[in-house]
């Protein structure tokens, strides 16, 4: 019974379930994946131990239950370029991490577009990749012939083959069967030359398909989102299984607009990215390596793929920021994740020697903890106890957020402690500290 309420909650998956797996329980796996499978399939690129999964979607809206597989954002390179750029290009990718609370952002994929139309130069550049980096592979070719010298170059390496059209897709769908690779099904003509193309890279064997109904900046904006919408729509809302596949966004397509400045073009690329983010994309092909122009969207990709059941939050504790002593500053907050980092990250920048105790909330900020009686004078209390405050400084001073005022007579009855009502924004935590804190030692 636990472990089918994991499964209903999607906590487990089915091949967790060894007895499942025997031979002769097959009818009834089969029976089960069929009512327990995304309606959007999932879609793996790259080798063991360094692999990309996109699809997987469960439901429409982010609230019904929750997003799985956060968008992949893939950065391109071209077969033309010289190797030192190839490679500098290569290493800004791989170094583009920011922290944001307590995760790491970052880009996920490289897309080598087969600009010189030659197979060699194009299986040069894989291998220079494939040498020089474990980031899963997006091979860009229309052409036959260069797509199997670009798989061959990244042979066990499982890329994403970009892309199948009604011209070449029988040659495309060969190499994809021969090399193991998932394929791009590309038809910008329409939905109708779309869902052709699917059923057709079906019937040939083809299993693992992402959707590229066309993406078009401008004025055909409206026409994108329109698309990527309809195949969600029909997948998730209908159970079309011809759409039941993950969809790929190419924002890169703004820099096909001549005559703009590269500010402009890169911001026409950064919104449509985050528009094709919020609209159902699981990979997309962006060009820019501008901080102002990914970091908001890796954000924004981030926020979205929140599990919106479960709160964001730390583990309760305290913390040592800088060097704290005895006289040091002990001050409280939420476990609320963003809080906790905001608040940290101020005091660091601050450059404060202090003890934070992290007060469970059950990963609410504090004025939604006070407000619903989940961060009360009884938490504030026993974290003190539990974290042995009374060892690590020798006065009884406890500074608590400002949003959680109205606890601190309460606190200071059931505690024992003295309580310090501090700022409402914690960039107020330095001039707090300058003006209110008194080091010298208290015992009373």
């Amino acid at each position: 019974m636990a472990f089918a309420t994991k499964l209903v909650n999607r906590e487990a998956s089915l091949n967790q379930c060894s007895p499942t797996l025997q031979e002769k329980h097959r009818p009834a796996f089969d029976k089960l994946w069929e009512i327990l499978k995304p309606p959007v399939k999932e879609v793996t690129i790259g080798s063991e131990g360094h692999q990309l999964k996109i699809g997987g979607k469960y439901v429409l809206y982010r609230h019904e239950f929750t997003y799985a597989n956060p968008t992949a954002i893939a950065i391109d390179v071209t077969d033309d370029m010289f190797e030192d750029q190839l490679l500098s290009r290569l290493k800004r990718v791989e170094e583009y991490i920011y922290r944001y609370i307590g995760q790491d952002l970052k880009l996920n994929a490289i897309a080598v577009r087969c600009a010189s139309d030659d197979p060699k130069t194009l299986a040069k550049a894989v291998k220079t990749i494939v040498s020089n980096s474990t980031l899963p592979i997006i091979i860009c070719t229309t052409n036959p012939e260069a797509a199997e010298a670009g798989l061959a170059a990244a042979s066990g390496k499982r890329p994403l083959l970009y892309a199948a059209n009604t011209s070449n897709w029988k040659s495309m769908a060969e190499l994809s069967l021969m090399y193991q690779s998932p394929l791009v099904a590309s038809a910008p003509e329409g939905l109708d030359e779309l869902r052709s193309l699917v059923r057709t890279l079906e019937a040939c064997g083809i299993q693992d398909i992402v959707l590229d109904p066309g993406t078009f900046p401008g004025e055909g904006m409206g026409t994108t989102i329109a698309n990527f919408s309809t195949i969600r729509f029909s997948a998730c809302k209908h159970d079309d299984e011809l759409f039941g596949h993950p969809i790929m966004g190419v924002p890169l397509v703004a820099w096909t607009s001549e005559g703009e400045l590269p500010e402009i073009t890169k911001w026409n690329e950064a919104y449509l990215t985050s528009l094709l983010i919020a609209r159902y994309a699981d990979i997309m092909i962006v060009h820019s390596l501008d901080g102002w122009a990914l970091l908001p969207n890796l954000v924004l990709r981030q926020n979205l793929y929140t599990d919106p059941r479960k709160p964001v939050a730390v583990e309760p504790g305290m913390r040592v920021l800088g060097k704290p002593n005895v006289n040091s500053p002990l001050l409280a907050t939420s476990n609320f994740a963003l809080t906790y980092f905001t608040v940290a990250s101020d005091i660091e920048s601050f450059g404060l020697d202090c003890y934070l105790m992290v007060v469970d909330s059950e990963g609410l900020s504090v004025e939604s903890a006070v407000a619903g009686r989940k961060l009360t004078a009884e938490k504030f209390s026993q974290a003190l106890e539990q974290n042995n405050a009374k060892d690590k400084v020798n006065h009884k001073n406890l500074i608590i957020p400002g949003r959680a005022a109205r606890l601190s007579g309460e606190i200071e009855e059931l505690s024992g402690w003295k309580v310090l009502v501090g700022p409402l924004d914690s960039s107020g935590i330095q001039k707090f500290i300058r003006e209110k804190w008194n080091p010298a030692p208290q015992t009373s």
